[in-house]
């Protein structure tokens, strides 16, 4: 499938819809903002139906253009949407315009369709493939489910690399917890300090369909326990400081490049603590490259304190902390590789390289 990299159509742009609870929420209410499935055979229908989208579009006298959709469930029959021209974050989407949907589910003995209402265009799903008409009921083009993986999903740990967790045990951390299948939880700290380094990590959001905003998969690497690169089931979001892949109240992500929740993602981490004089004052912020998913997000960032709730800054190296926050985020295949770097133009090297299109990420049709 080819995407096309002409801008969509202006009148395509619509403003985006919020949303806000003043009541107090019910006991039954506050009970399904917790629901937390962590087992795709056990979530409901809607899961099913969210998810990504792609295809092209045709309009009278134009060429056709690509469009990607990002689907979001929120829960009894609920959804929103996000039109992306061009494609997908990170794959064909021109990194400015976007179109916010919002529609319920309706059932049929045969299918399901959902329709999504921009006021100007319609989105029908049906399956594996979301139907876009004008309000006229002109049929415009068809966009077929897909789903992507990262390129760095189950990346092999280099010679030098220690392994901290690779579902065998949990020997690599303080108060390490694994799941039944093999997984690691949150809440728990590596034994290793750190000051320079890569760190590959593969992390898993779950299904929480009636939570919002900071409870809805919500965790987080502590670099040295100081500097947050956060996780949250974001898919679908603007990608705020606070949302995944943001360096915590400092900077937001390049590109929200949050998959569905229950898909594998990825963090691949370059970091370069602060410098230090004899007196003990700093004389160099800490450096930072992130790759979310395969696609640089933060590029040789300098992070000009800690973040948050993260513990005061120093010249001794402190480990990494793997943030509860009431959720059951998941982590697989963490490594971590110690390298000695001499500059900021070094951290690292390739996300000077890294292309504007996603190569980096698989497309996989469903």
């Amino acid at each position: 499938m080819t995407v096309a990299n002409k801008p969509l159509l202006g009148c395509f742009i619509c403003s985006a819809i919020f949303f806000s609870w003043s009541s107090p929420l019910s006991a039954q209410e506050a009970n399904q903002q917790k629901l937390a499935i962590t087992d795709v055979s056990k979530a409901d229908q809607d899961f099913h139906v969210q998810g990504e989208y792609l295809g092209d579009l045709g309009f009278r006298r134009r060429s056709r253009v690509g469009l990607g959709l990002q689907v979001v469930a929120l829960g009894d029959g609920q959804f929103e949407g996000v039109a992306y021209p061009g494609g997908l974050p990170g794959y064909g989407w021109n990194g400015e315009d976007q179109v916010s949907l919002s529609g319920s589910r309706s059932e049929s003995v045969t299918d399901v369709t959902l329709i999504l209402d921009s006021g100007k265009y319609q989105v029908h799903l049906k399956g594996p493939l979301a139907l876009v008409f004008s309000t006229e009921e002109q049929f415009l083009g068809s966009l077929h489910k897909i789903h992507r993986a990262s390129r760095t999903l189950h990346a092999r740990p280099p010679r030098d690399a220690v392994i901290l967790f690779n579902g065998q045990d949990a020997e690599q951390f303080e108060n390490g917890r694994i799941t039944e299948d093999g997984l690691l939880m949150t809440g728990t700290t590596t034994k290793l300090a750190v000051k320079d380094f890569h760190l590959h990590l593969e992390f898993r959001t779950p299904y929480m369909p009636y939570a919002r905003g900071q409870g809805r998969g919500n965790s987080g690497v502590y670099i040295q326990r100081r500097y947050e690169v956060q996780i949250l089931d974001s898919f679908g979001l603007k990608g705020e400081h606070n949302e995944c892949g943001g360096l915590y109240r400092q900077r937001p992500p390049a590109v929200n490049m949050c998959l569905p929740p229950l898909s594998w993602q990825t963090y691949d981490i370059y970091f370069k603590a602060t410098r230090w004089d004899k007196d003990n004052k700093k004389t160099a912020n800490a450096v930072i490259t992130v790759y979310h998913n395969g696609f640089p997000i933060h590029d040789q960032q300098e992070i000009t304190n800690k973040t948050g709730a993260g513990k005061p800054e120093g010249p001794e190296a402190l480990p990494i902390h793997l943030q509860h926050h009431g959720n059951p985020v998941r982590f697989a295949n963490v490594w971590i590789q110690p390298a000695p770097i001499a500059s900021p133009s070094d951290v690292p090297r390739a996300a000077r390289k890294a292309p504007r299109r996603c190569r980096l990420l698989s497309i996989l049709h469903r």
